[in-house]
């Protein structure tokens, strides 16, 4: 006796790899785009090694920020603090790596910075079921205050240090396969139609990395292992979507959801660390720059989920890659690439059977090719907050599908 087996495909798959195969498929198409709009532009700073690793460095702290918000989040608790807890792992990495001259040190310390701002977090929510807004945003100007008061106290009279910054501190170890730069260089330089591009793509993602940096990056599945495929995992989730049933099958609710919080600080400390001594070699104040709000969006984009976090982050990253290494005229060349995506999304919109938002999308792409075609550069000022513009114009579209853990923002109480 025989047995049919099914073969699962982008068609008969369940709505959940349906939803992969859809984000490969856009990733993929909007790859090819890309790589079409830097041969027609001769923008060669749009998928070079150079701007590919420019990303990671920016989309990193961002996406520390974003999942350690997504760990809070999907246990029930809003983190609006994030941003305050980044300022923790900063200060606090950047102390502990200058006096012992060990940045591994100073990497334990931010973390535990940023878990200190958890700690806050989760005794004022979880305990005494203060607003998660008013706590989030109280650690935000707690944080700021605090750090600035340390760095008089420890920095102000070092060399090199003074009142807003700290002296000098050790770097991390660079890891990477330094052949494939070797190999791939040449076929980056030919400027061939998407060979070029994925050949810099692989050189950006092998070479020159530092080890926090490959270190953030593993945090991204790991995070989706132990939150999507263990007990432990189901069980902190649960407390996010609803708690009471949660709790009468015997879940310690407020234990999970203080280990949450905790971890939502620690990760967001380790995006600090990262400000301060990957990215910088020198912690400063105001160094996260609103970073973790723009993980807070990133987090969202993706739906609470580390994967379309971890898009989001990129996207950012990008941005803020491109406005930095190309200027405003590779920020100029993304005005034919949106072009293109609303040109698909006008298509999609129409077989859909919603010919007006397909006019307008239509409309709108018109317009910015026409942007395009007269003007040689974007004025400064909105290159300069290119990253801020995608982060509102990302949430804009991405509202329509979103899905928060329904117990989110919950003030709950044991019953």
């Amino acid at each position: 006796m025989t047995q049919a087996v099914t073969v699962a495909t982008p068609e008969t798959a369940p709505p959940r790899s349906r939803s992969r195969w859809r984000a490969v498929s856009i990733a993929a198409a909007a790859f090819v785009a890309l790589s079409a709009v830097r041969l027609v532009t001769g923008q060669s700073a749009l998928t070079d090694s150079g701007t590919i690793q420019a990303t990671l460095a920016f989309a990193v702290p961002i996406g520390m920020a974003g999942l350690g918000g997504l760990w809070a989040e999907r246990a029930g608790v809003i983190n609006i603090g994030l941003e305050g807890m980044m300022v923790f792992g900063t200060w606090f990495g950047a102390y502990a790596a200058w006096s012992t001259g060990n940045p591994w040190l100073g990497l334990v310390a931010g973390v535990l910075g940023g878990v200190f701002g958890g700690l806050i977090h989760a005794v004022a929510t979880v305990t005494f079921g203060v607003d998660h807004i008013v706590s989030g945003v109280a650690i935000n100007i707690l944080a700021v205050g605090a750090m600035r008061y340390l760095s008089i106290l420890y920095f102000q009279d070092t060399p090199g240090g003074g009142a807003s910054q700290s002296p000098p501190l050790p770097g991390f170890p660079r890891v990477g396969l330094p052949f494939v730069a070797d190999v791939l260089g040449p076929v980056q330089d030919r400027g061939w139609f998407l060979v070029s591009d994925l050949a810099g793509l692989v050189i950006g993602l092998t070479t020159g990395m530092s080890a926090v940096t490959l270190l953030a990056i593993l945090l991204v599945p790991a995070s989706f292992f132990i939150l999507w495929r263990t007990p432990f995992g189901l069980r902190l989730r649960s407390c996010g979507e609803n708690p009471d049933a949660a709790e009468s099958l015997g879940v310690p609710v407020y234990r999970y959801k203080y280990i949450a919080v905790l971890v939502s600080g620690g990760l967001s400390g380790l995006g600090g660390v990262f400000l301060a001594m990957v990215a910088s070699s020198i912690y400063q104040e105001g160094q996260t720059g609103g970073r973790g709000y723009i993980g807070l969006a990133a987090m969202i984009f993706g739906n609470w989920r580390p994967g379309g976090l971890a898009m989001g982050a990129g996207l950012f990253g990008y941005t803020d890659a491109l406005q930095v290494r190309g200027s405003g005229t590779a920020v100029h060349a993304l005005l034919l690439l949106i072009a293109i995506a609303l040109v698909a999304v006008a298509v999609w919109q129409w077989r859909r059977g919603k010919p007006v938002v397909a006019a307008v999308s239509l409309a709108v792409a018109a317009l910015l090719t026409v942007w395009y075609l007269t003007t040689d550069t974007l004025p400064r000022e909105l290159v300069t907050y290119s990253p801020h513009v995608a982060t509102l114009l990302v949430l804009a579209l991405a509202a329509q599908r979103l899905r928060a853990p329904a117990a989110i923002g919950r003030q709950w109480r044991r019953s």
